[in-house]
């Protein structure tokens, strides 16, 4: 039996080697992130494989699980060593190779097993790592089964069961692609620029994109898992910047990011004009809403408020529920509602059926898109951006607040927002704090205060559909109200 974890472990000493590393505050709201080696160790991630194996037999689940790992230099011996505490649990473990999160997913229903653990640290920087898991397909764990599995883990409470075994799956990739391609056509083709940022999705995305006729453009495809260009996250500006430059270079229709495990999809239109995922779940919403009239959809509190008041959305009968940010609070929440599509600002896009299974998966989202386009022979992106309401939106800012303190910054910003009665010197129209606080005025003009729930940061993000300089005097009220706070450090971007 492993003895209990660890914080305070320095390297390259004695009991690094034979005692785990787990720093409490990698597990998350819904998934775990470490900075590898600095807060977990190889004995920290197996003392996690033999906690998350003793949860699923404490839930009662089926002891089998599907593990993927992304491209890192060190996701694969992390993996394995999950693998080790796993099967220590006495789970036997279906190892599905080099994967995306979304092709994890997909194993889980096509080899028929309930539970998942899928290696990656996403879309965050080099020497991250983490977990993504779950035991009830399609959902992922939420901050239940997660401070449950952090009881376990910390207090060195994993137990040993016999029963342990180890399958390696073949031909995932080469199943998932199929699935995925299965039925799409278009009745025209249309040239797609496919930006991989040197991640995992170089291996599926260009190919997928390929088999389904389009004209694709494979950018940044090659895997390297230095990033030698930019991380892949298609909300950074670096990415979408090169994804503009590669638009307007080939004459490209529409250029599609994915970032480090592919279930996140970044756009930029024809024109070369980025489009944030909030206002493409609006076009695409408007789309499906036609097909599937009294659509219902859920977002989460840091998109858009068109969702409420796009006039197109309200003639086709959509309904639009607002609800926590996190690709697992959206994809529970659509799951429980039965709603069509949940749409997150971050780029994860969740469909159920009869267009997805209801996991998040950037192809899928991708393929929605083009679809659209396909339906709308006449019309391009552009077109279809242009036709929104026009609104006036900020990108996703994160100061920089630890992750020991962020929580506590928030609840106070709660408080202080939350009594308000005059913002940007209008009457406050409503204050939704489900998730932080989002204060909005009487024009409409909206500014969000939230933690992050995977990295040491806070989420910044204001909006106006009245004029720019609202939006800026909304950003000026939400940056004043975190300066009082000297633990809030520097943003990633500004205004």
């Amino acid at each position: 039996m492993l003895p209990s974890p660890r914080a305070d472990l320095a390297s390259n000493t004695l009991a690094y080697e034979i005692t785990p590393l787990v720093k409490p505050t990698g597990f998350r709201e819904y998934d775990a992130r470490w900075l590898f080696e600095k807060e977990i160790n190889l004995l920290g991630i197996q003392a996690l494989g033999q906690g998350l194996g003793t949860l699923i037999r404490e839930m009662g689940k089926d002891p089998r699980i599907v593990v993927g790992h992304d491209f890192r230099s060190y996701s694969a011996s992390i993996k394995q060593a999950l693998t080790v505490g796993l099967m220590t649990a006495g789970i036997e473990v279906n190892d599905i190779g080099l994967a995306l999160s979304p092709v994890a997913y997909f194993a889980q229903f096509d080899l028929d097993i309930p539970c998942v653990a899928m290696v990656t640290a996403s879309h965050n920087e080099n020497g991250w790592t983490g977990v993504k898991m779950g035991a009830a397909r399609p959902l992922t764990f939420g901050p239940d089964e997660m401070g449950r599995l952090k009881e376990i883990v910390l207090r060195g409470e994993y137990k040993t069961f016999p029963g342990g075994a180890y399958n390696y799956i073949k031909g995932m990739r080469e199943r998932y692609i199929e699935d995925i391609v299965t039925g799409v056509s278009f009745s025209r083709k249309m040239k797609v620029i496919a930006a991989c940022g040197n991640g995992t999705a170089g291996a599926f995305a260009p190919e997928t994109l390929e088999r389904m006729g389009l004209d694709v453009i494979p950018m940044d495809a090659d895997l390297d898992h230095s990033f030698p260009r930019y991380n892949p996250n298609p909300e950074d500006m670096e990415m979408l910047h090169a994804m503009q430059a590669a638009v307007k270079e080939h004459g490209a229709d529409v250029a599609l990011g994915f970032d480090g495990d592919g279930d996140r999809c970044g756009v930029v239109d024809d024109e070369g004009e980025e489009i944030f995922a909030d206002k493409i779940g609006v076009l695409i919403a408007r789309d499906l809403s036609a097909l599937h009239p009294n659509a219902q959809f859920v977002v989460d509190v840091k998109s858009t408020g068109l969702f409420m008041t796009d006039p197109v959305l309200i003639e086709n009968g959509a309904k639009t529920e607002y609800w926590k940010t996190g690709h697992s609070y959206i994809k529970r929440k659509s799951h429980e509602m039965g709603a069509l599509a949940g749409f997150e600002k971050s780029g994860h896009f969740f469909f159920n059926k009869p267009i997805g299974r209801g996991y998040d998966d950037g192809l899928v989202a991708a393929i929605a898109l083009l679809q659209m386009l396909d339906r709308n022979p006449a019309k391009k992106l552009s077109d279809l951006r242009k036709s929104l309401p026009k609104t006036w939106q900020s990108p996703t800012m994160s100061p920089h607040c630890a992750d020991e303190t962020k929580y506590g910054v928030v609840e106070k910003v709660v408080k202080a927002l939350s009594e308000r009665n005059e913002i940007i010197g209008q009457k406050v129209r409503d204050v939704v704090t489900v998730n932080g606080v989002r204060i909005t005025a009487e024009d409409g003009t909206w500014g969000l205060i939230r933690a992050s729930s995977n990295k040491p940061e806070l989420v910044v993000v204001v909006e106006s559909p009245a004029s720019e300089e609202n939006m800026k005097a909304m950003f000026a009220e939400m940056d004043a109200e975190l300066k009082k706070h000297p633990e809030v450090g520097d943003y990633n971007q500004k205004l």
